[in-house]
């Protein structure tokens, strides 16, 4: 086939890149259904492309096997467990859920507990806010928190009804997968050679991408799961009940810069203190803070280095972002478009500098 002529200015020139425009557009909505398989395909290619590479050199060249060594790798060291965490979360949560429908975990005695414990200086101080009608503030919490598992569990049953689809999803992710880690390059270098950018700037754009999504991985998901795991453990070693629920709590709330696990465990600390469970409450706070608090401030740095170069703020932002628009896969997104955003405004900038005359180095 012969490739269309597309210099100068034509009517046929200008008519092939609107249909470029509406094909590529229709193409998107075609395959938005599956955004969320592509985009965890296209993470876990970045970040297991190394092992492949590696499993490559050693097998002789014999890609195909190494990339399926790969994916059995993904599969048995990341989606399995996820699979069974998942199963054992939702088991603890319902146990949880019938507690409190059955009236086991009385919020109302929890609140007469506290508010019993409250000191003269604090009752007062509450009360020249006006916060001082507890009886309210119990109901509406104890509401709150009925509605709330009455909606987790009406999510569960979907979730169960919609097996099927998780499981094509995931068979999706694992296909497209294949592809990616066997042929990355050859698929990158493809894109790279489309897109209409001089080829400096298409080399740091993808560069960019790539570090952003390993850092994602490496410093947000990988600390997630050991906060998660260490928090998990000081609950269960101190013989609060849940620990497996806490624990993924801790995890999930790691992902959010500037919280993080403070959101969890800080209100359960207070809640012992409060309820007479003096020892416990210190040692989760102290624990909090030294302990599961401290691992993102040192693991992330050895596993990130500088691979971002955002600032925390950015990051923060950019996260809470891609989760409102995007869910889970906002925690990979977000970032990924604030860097990308970043990125394209210092190429903009170092390019007006150079034909200013200005030394950019």
């Amino acid at each position: 086939m012969t490739a269309p002529d597309l210099r100068g200015f034509s009517l046929e020139r200008g008519f092939f890149l609107a249909f470029l425009i509406i094909v590529s557009l229709v193409f998107a909505w075609l395959i938005a259904p599956f955004f969320g398989a592509i985009v965890w395909a296209v993470v876990a290619a970045i970040v297991f492309a190394p092992l492949t590479d590696w499993l490559t050199a050693r097998l002789g060249g014999h890609r195909n096997v190494a990339t399926v060594l790969t994916l059995l790798v993904i599969l048995l060291a990341v989606i399995l467990p996820t699979v069974l965490l998942g199963g054992a979360l939702l088991q603890q949560a319902a146990g949880l859920y019938a507690k409190i429908k059955s009236g086991k975990i009385d919020f109302d005695l929890v609140f007469f507990q506290i508010e019993g414990r409250l000191p003269n200086w604090v009752q007062q101080q509450l009360a020249g806010y006006g916060l001082t009608d507890f009886a309210a503030v119990r109901a509406r919490i104890a509401d709150g928190a009925v509605k709330s598992f009455d909606s987790l569990a009406g999510r569960a049953f979907s979730l169960g009804q919609s097996v099927f689809g998780l499981l094509a999803t995931l068979g999706i992710m694992l296909y497209l997968c294949f592809f990616l880690l066997r042929d990355g390059r050859a698929i990158v270098a493809k894109v790279e050679h489309a897109i209409p950018l001089l080829p400096e700037y298409r080399r740091a754009l993808f560069d960019k991408f790539a570090a952003v999504v390993r850092a994602t991985i490496k410093g947000s998901l990988v600390v997630a799961v050991l906060q998660g795991l260490i928090g998990g453990l000081i609950v269960w070693g101190l013989g609060i009940g849940g620990a497996l629920l806490w624990g993924v709590l801790m995890g999930a709330f790691s992902l959010l810069p500037a919280i993080g696990t403070g959101i969890v465990w800080v209100p359960m600390a207070l809640y012992l203190l409060a309820t007479g469970a003096i020892w416990q409450g210190i040692a989760l706070a102290l624990c909090g803070f030294f302990i599961i608090s401290s691992v993102d401030n040192v693991v992330k740095p050895i596993l990130v280095g500088r691979d971002t170069q955002m600032p925390d703020y950015v990051v923060l932002i950019s996260t809470f972002g891609g989760l409102e628009l995007f869910g889970f896969n906002g925690l990979v997104v977000g970032p990924v478009i604030a860097a990308m955003f970043i990125a394209t405004w210092e190429i903009f900038s170092r390019s007006r500098d150079a034909h200013r005359g200005i030394d950019v180095r």
